[in-house]
């Protein structure tokens, strides 16, 4: 997405958008979204209830719809929806209808840039992915799921690629799905695909597999693991020249798994979301020490402080040497530091941002129905 370099930060003149009126104006008024550089709003509105216009600034589209919804700015400013016309559903951006309709879309997604608009779609009783309206050559059964690559250029998908009978057991077991990468799938079929995963170039795919009614392993570019395992979550690449890791579940407990092998021996009741530093000399995960509790693991060592409600995903600094992450308990909302909770706790937290030297925190927090940030 747009980074704080590109943002303009001249005054200029501003324009205040006043939103006290809009649910009078209107017969009803959707989830509002803003530019990433905060200088537009909009919104689904309904002038009656059978009919719908996007808002924006003060400004309405130009095409009555039947459905607007999933309102996306794009890091240039464009603003995207999913839209229903005719009974025809497509992506519109700035009021702009793609060439192509379909029976319905959906997922829509931003790649890492935020510049291309990738959907799922369907047209009869096939389904495909969509990238700026030029939809893939080839359409599956069925889709499940999509991934961008980090340069927006390629998507990998779950995919059906073949017809299973309902009640055929036998043609279950030799597998119907597969990963698609830019519509081209996997020779190879499995029981169940999930959570593909590119690497940091883009060159490389990855995916939990289902080989069997109770193993399941990793593929990287159609090819399996060697090892099953008793379950998997999803894969996630290193940088540099590390390989695919992913949290398996072993005799032993919960362990992370390099190409196969192993990498953490100390057995966790569970484990997952992974995430390397950024050189990818360190890993970082949610990891469960004790029935009922959950902190975070770096490296195979837990911290020593757990939480009851909830540990999210752990955030590096940028140099690697410190994790920050949001923790739950009791049902009020907290950062850990290196495993030293803040002594404040809140209603709401939101992802904790290291300053560029990794010496401080910053986090948007909630309190008393008042939000503010919260350092340190």
């Amino acid at each position: 997405m747009t980074g704080v370099a590109e943002v303009d930060w001249e005054a200029g003149k501003k324009e205040i958008v006043d939103l006290s009126g809009l649910g009078e104006k209107y017969f009803a008024v959707h989830e509002f979204t803003v530019s990433v550089d905060g200088e537009k709003i909009a919104v689904p509105v309904q002038k009656e209830q059978e009919s719908c216009h996007v808002w924006v600034n003060n400004q309405l589209w130009d095409e009555e719809m039947e459905r607007a919804w999933n309102l996306r700015f794009t890091s240039d400013g464009r603003l995207v929806a999913l839209v229903r016309v005719d009974d025809m559903w497509t992506v519109s951006v700035d009021g702009k209808r793609w060439d192509d309709e379909y029976d319905f879309a959906w997922n829509m997604k931003l790649s890492p840039d935020g510049r291309n608009v990738i959907v799922q779609a369907k047209s009869g009783m096939e389904y495909t992915i969509v990238t700026d309206g030029r939809a893939w050559e080839s359409s599956f059964l069925s889709i499940r799921d999509f991934v961008i690559s980090a340069d927006g250029k390629r998507v990998a998908a779950t995919v059906q690629v073949e017809k299973l009978p309902e009640g055929d057991v036998f043609k279950f077991l030799e597998g119907t799905w597969s990963v698609a990468v830019d519509g081209k799938a996997w020779e190879r079929k499995f029981l169940n695909v999930y959570s593909p995963a590119f690497s940091p170039d883009g060159k490389r795919v990855a995916a939990e597999i289902r080989t069997d009614i109770c193993e399941y392993t990793v593929a990287e570019g159609g090819v399996p693991w060697e090892k099953r395992f008793g379950c998997t979550w999803a894969p996630v690449f290193g940088a540099g020249n590390r390989g695919v890791v992913v949290p398996v579940r072993t005799g032993a407990g919960w362990v992370l798994a390099e190409n196969g092998e192993p990498i953490w021996t100390r057995g966790y009741l569970q484990l997952w979301h992974q995430r390397f530093s950024p050189d990818g000399g360190r890993i970082a995960a949610v990891a469960s020490p004790t029935f009922g509790r959950w902190t975070i693991a770096v490296d195979d060592s837990p911290w020593g402080v757990t939480f009851g409600d909830a540990v999210l995903p752990p955030h590096f600094s940028p140099d690697g040497r410190h994790i920050a992450a949001i923790v739950k308990e009791k049902n009020r909302w907290g950062i850990v530091v290196d495993g030293r909770a803040w002594d404040a706790n809140y209603p709401m937290v939101w992802d904790p941002v290291f300053s560029p030297d990794g010496s401080h925190v910053a986090a948007k927090v909630e309190r008393a129905g008042i939000f503010s940030v919260a350092i340190d």
